[in-house]
């Protein structure tokens, strides 16, 4: 442990990065997001209604937990502090046009197992995958109504970067109408 104080707190976290996607190069370079994932009983018991969509990136699902959607970080217009932001608005139509009252699989992360899948405010951290297979996480950032939130490893973070790039250059949603902060 002596070595770790001859490096820096970002030389080190890079390092915790790297070695994670390094150990998880197989997931990585497995199915993407949209991929249709293989069912089984524990997929099927996945099977949730959404009951309620707070913001771009939180839902509700029967029956009453409250899921923030890993990897997706839409702009704010429900803080209690905060004043709506720039395209928060058409993200929260976005999610509530697409899944509202719509049955919809929630997959979890290894990467969360640790902290129980909930963040700090107990909401369930996932993955929405529609009827038709494709995912609501990735299908934000595509369209671009949020950012990529890569604060925390998770599995699809190479890919979710590259959407977001992607929908960057292609100037979508928050993109061409908000200015860059």
């Amino acid at each position: 442990m002596l070595w770790l104080t001859a490096v820096s707190s970002k030389t080190y976290s890079l390092f915790v990065i790297l070695a994670w996607a390094l150990f998880n190069v197989g997931n990585l370079a497995g199915a993407g997001p949209n991929a249709h994932v293989a069912e089984s009983p524990e997929a099927e018991a996945a099977v949730r209604q959404v009951t309620h969509v707070v913001d771009g990136d939180t839902i509700v699902l029967s029956p009453k937990e409250k899921v923030r959607l890993i990897g997706v970080d839409t702009p704010e217009t429900v803080h209690p502090k905060k004043m709506v932001k720039c395209y928060g608005n058409e993200a929260k139509e976005f999610t509530r046009s697409t899944v509202a009252g719509q049955k919809v699989r929630l997959a979890l992360d290894d990467a969360n197992a640790a902290r129980r899948h909930k963040d700090r405010y107990r909401r369930t951290l996932g993955y929405v995958f529609l009827q038709n297979g494709m995912m609501l996480n990735a299908e934000l950032i595509r369209r671009g109504f949020a950012h990529a939130y890569t604060r925390f490893p998770f599995r699809y973070l190479v890919e979710f970067r590259r959407l977001e790039d992607d929908a960057r250059h292609r100037g979508v949603g928050l993109w061409s109408s908000c200015p860059v902060s």
